[in-house]
């Protein structure tokens, strides 16, 4: 069987289409094999051929829990599963339009888990320091990312309006941190404080400067974590730092090559170019 040219970036132009939905959808767990295997496969394959295609790939799809934090997870839910099982129940909607809001301005929608942390999802909800909304934001940064936040009008209990100014404000810290498990923690502490643990632990590895952090803080993110596997059985790149998103997206493109250069070796088209690997590209 031979494949041209043509069908090798049709194969790789759906593969990154796979990936960016994949990264930007919660609930929805990465089968990379069954759909390498779906795409490799023309109308006069054989289930062997399907097969065959993708024996050799052994890479993790899903991201799973650190070891060393197992424990924390656990013990966490143990405590919180009923509340964070009547959030699912009672908050479809939210977790549909939060969703999408993010995901339309390029954040992992895996954020979601961080308004849950924040809020219980509540619009209502109003910290001891006086920040509001489903997002828990202050009244300045309100105002900063565009709400309106007077005596009459108080946009950061609106989901809709409240969502657009969260994902304007965790696009700005991600655009300082470029790691996402250092966003949660500027967003409880602000970027400052963050960014004087860097320097106190010497890395940007939250692991290592979690110490330096405020008390809070640190629980904040490792909350998200395990809110957001407790969701979704699995982490995401939301979950990892920034060295560890590097790594798994590395072995992704790894696969993808291997899985092309499998095709081509079975198809016996030495004439064929084979096109290059895909480098997974989100945030």
């Amino acid at each position: 069987m031979k494949i041209n040219l043509t069908e090798q970036i049709g194969l790789l132009a759906v593969l990154v289409l796979f990936f960016n939905l994949a990264y930007s959808q919660p609930h929805t767990e990465l089968f990379l094999p069954e759909m390498l295997q779906d795409s490799l496969v023309t109308t006069d394959s054989t289930t062997k051929a399907k097969t065959d295609s993708t024996a050799n790939i052994n890479v993790s799809t899903t991201v799973p829990l650190q070891p060393h934090f197992q424990t924390y997870v656990h013990k966490y839910l143990g405590v919180n599963v009923e509340m964070l099982e009547h959030i699912r129940e009672t908050n479809s909607a939210k977790f549909n339009t939060i969703q999408k809001i993010l995901v339309k301005r390029k954040i992992p929608a895996g954020l979601l888990y961080l308004a849950v942390i924040e809020s219980e999802l509540k619009n209502s909800a109003t910290s001891r320091v006086g920040a509001a909304g489903i997002w828990q934001l202050m009244p300045e940064t309100g105002k900063t990312f565009g709400l309106k936040v007077n005596g009459k009008t108080d946009e950061r209990r609106n989901t809709y309006n409240s969502t657009v100014a969260a994902a304007a404000y965790l696009t700005e810290l991600y655009n300082q941190f470029d790691d996402w498990l250092l966003v949660v923690a500027a967003y409880n502490c602000g970027a400052g404080r963050v960014f004087k643990a860097i320097r106190q632990a010497g890395s940007r590895d939250f692991w290592k400067l979690q110490g330096f952090l405020p008390a809070e803080s640190r629980s904040h993110v490792k909350h998200f974590i395990a809110t957001h596997f407790y969701y979704e059985k699995a982490g995401s790149i939301v979950t990892l730092t920034k060295k560890e998103r590097i790594r798994y997206l590395a072995a992704l493109d790894e696969m993808v090559a291997k899985a092309d250069e499998t095709r081509l070796g079975k198809s016996g088209d030495s004439t064929s170019q084979a096109a290059p690997a895909v480098l997974v590209s989100v945030k």
